[in-house]
């Protein structure tokens, strides 16, 4: 499934500076969407069957799954708008075809099944595309096709407004479904399309918290679902509700989408990638975004003008996903995704981006705008986002996340696909300037809950940072500890402490015997750990794994019994054993330490603690330091 692989690089523009400095010039943002919405829509094209296959005309392959997703056809709106770009009739020939072929899946019902799977849900994605591309080459279609689109959008849109609610679909769906009715109603004027789409939108907002997050992505209480996921929040919902609002002048949702933007601006990182790290469904995190979410460039060129730092966002992150778009044109599933996969990927990510892309395009009202540096690119500063139990740390060459992120899926259990997320503490997401991701999350068991999602991967180990045993009881690990308590603090010679208590639990979140206080200190040139281990009802060996992401370059060597040098990359580390008696193993298993999400491969650098001879405590303090 995997093997080692020369790695191409995506060339940045010459005006970039290394790091966070800021950039030079202005930004020249309709220019940069529509240049990698072309790249992205002429990969698609390459894809799209012909007339040679009459059945099929217009549909995309897929050569990963070996499936025509019905979903695929969204890309009619990025060939529209890249017509509308370019002029080029190959564009406008793969629209019309496109969307032929998706009114001729149309169920009787008027949805779209999410081919191969059973599920609807995605309706209000293929019929938001359709919408969208109708207005956008309506003059360019024969009489005979605007009846046949027409036909089939009412159709969907009667749907719809059927079946969409919370308790049928998790949120990004309900959002998008209230600029989709918006966009109906404007097609039609039917007065109840416009009528719906007010009561989603004002059911969606009710789900913000104090913060602007979104509950509803996750597992299905006595009704609707619960749980935030920032990924979905950012590519998908902000974006759906903010057109909604924007689209029929609903003030109070779109006063809600502007605020809720402020405080999700915080997980841009430095060098752009989005840190869903956290998130419920983090299982398909890339790094740029989500695995099938659309991107986040639609929701900041919507509301660029109100705050520069929107467009400097936006640009950031579409240089990352850059970085991810591999030889031959598709988007990978993260910088790793050639290192670790012999096979191309699914087209999900590709044209899910090129659609984003198309929307930002169309969304963006400037050719040039200047840059303003994120918030994240500020250094000197802790962030408790206590809503959530995350918090974010930033020095001057570190930046994390560390999360305690409580949702429980308490109807499903360990059976839940939103609960194998990162949790108890772990730092998921360390990033040092000029460097990059030095530590990342993964699940904690990979698992397939949706099997043209999820590539197959066997034997795959977690990448979270986590403190662990294994004995005849099962496996018990901080990363199934729901309940951590997490406190932070300012320290007089400016750097910052985030502290995480809680119990090693299995997955079924039953506590094993024994309890943990992480005390993190973040400093400019190293983070430190301190892990104090109370052995209450168990004595197991105990084992800290920490996986390093394997920069181009970068090699492990164990020094001595208490120090690892981590050499090669963009910078140097030490990591260095300063407190415990404890044993450092490097490599073990190292082969298994790579994920599909994100795309990624690292190396375990292991801190083995034997149980206490005397007394129930023992304590262990390391620190990963820039040489």
């Amino acid at each position: 499934m995997f093997q080692i692989k020369h790695r191409c690089l995506f060339l940045l523009p010459v005006f970039i500076c290394l790091g966070s400095h800021a950039l030079s010039q202005a930004l020249s943002m309709k220019k940069e969407y529509a240049a990698t919405l072309l790249q992205l829509s002429g990969t698609l094209l390459a894809l799209q069957t012909d007339e040679k296959e009459p059945a099929n005309c217009g549909a995309l392959v897929c050569k990963s799954c070996h499936v025509l997703h019905t979903r695929a056809a969204e890309a009619v709106y990025p060939f529209a708008v890249s017509y509308m770009i370019t002029g080029e009739q190959r564009y406008l020939k793969a629209a019309r075809n496109a969307a032929s072929w998706l009114i001729s899946q149309q169920q009787p019902d008027g949805s779209w099944k999410e081919t191969p799977e059973e599920w609807t849900g995605t309706t209000t994605d293929q019929l938001l595309m359709l919408l969208l591309a109708y207005d956008a080459i309506s003059g360019e279609l024969t009489e005979h096709e605007k009846t046949s689109w027409n036909t089939a959008m009412v159709k969907a849109a009667d749907y719809l407004y059927k079946v969409m609610k919370p308790e049928f679909a998790s949120i990004n769906y309900v959002a998008t479904t209230t600029v989709t009715l918006a966009k109906a109603h404007r097609l039609t004027g039917t007065e109840r399309y416009l009528t719906r789409a007010r009561e989603l939108a004002r059911r969606t907002v009710s789900k913000m918290d104090e913060k602007g997050f979104i509950n509803g992505e996750g597992g299905r209480g006595v009704g609707a679902k619960l749980g935030i996921d920032l990924g979905y929040e950012m590519e998908m919902s902000l974006w759906g509700l903010g057109l909604y609002a924007k689209t029929t002048g609903d003030t109070l949702v779109s006063n809600r989408v502007r605020d809720a933007l402020k405080t999700h601006l915080s997980f841009i990182y430095p060098d752009g990638s989005m840190d869903n790290s956290w998130g419920i469904r983090s299982n398909k995190w890339t790094m740029y975004g989500g695995a099938t979410s659309d991107g986040c460039q639609a929701l900041f060129a919507l509301y660029a003008d109100e705050d520069q730092r929107y467009a400097s966002a936006s640009y950031k992150n579409l240089l990352f996903l850059r970085s991810n778009i591999l030889p031959g044109g598709l988007v990978g599933y993260g910088p790793h995704h050639a290192r670790v996969f012999e096979t191309q990927p699914c087209i999900y990510p590709t044209f899910t981006k090129a659609k984003n892309l198309a929307m930002a395009y169309q969304f963006e009202k400037k050719d040039v705008r200047p840059y303003q540096p994120l918030p994240t690119e500020q250094w000197g500063w802790i962030r408790h986002f206590d809503n959530l139990d995350v918090v974010q740390v930033r020095t001057k060459n570190f930046m994390a996340t560390v999360t305690g992120y409580r949702y429980k899926d308490q109807k499903a259990g360990s059976k839940s696909k939103y609960m194998f997320r990162p949790n108890g503490g772990t730092l998921s997401y360390l990033w040092v300037e000029g460097h990059g991701a030095l530590q990342v999350s993964s699940v904690t068991e990979y698992s397939r809950p949706e099997p043209m999602s999820f590539p197959e991967a066997p034997g795959v180990k977690c990448l979270s940072p986590q403190i662990a045993y294994r004995d005849s009881l099962g496996y018990f690990t901080n990363l199934f500890e729901s309940d951590a308590r997490l406190a932070t603090a300012t320290l007089d010679n400016g750097s910052f402490r985030v502290q995480a208590h809680g119990e090693l639990k299995n997955r079924d979140w039953i506590n094993g015997g024994v309890a943990y206080a992480l005390t993190y200190t973040f400093a400019d040139d190293f983070v430190e750990k301190k892990v104090v281990l109370t052995y209450h009802d168990a004595f197991p060996t105990v084992v800290i794994t920490e996986p390093f992401v394997m920069q181009p370059g970068m090699k492990v060597s164990l020094i001595n019994d208490r120090i690892v040098t981590l050499q090669g990359g963009k910078k140097h580390f030490v990591f260095t054993t300063m407190e415990g008696d404890a044993r450092i193993i490097t490599g073990r298993d190292a082969d298994h330490y790579w994920t599909p999400y994100p795309a990624i491969r690292a190396f375990p650098v292991e801190i083995e603690i034997a149980p206490p001879k005397k007394g129930f405590t023992q304590t262990v303090t390391y620190r990963i330091a820039l040489k």
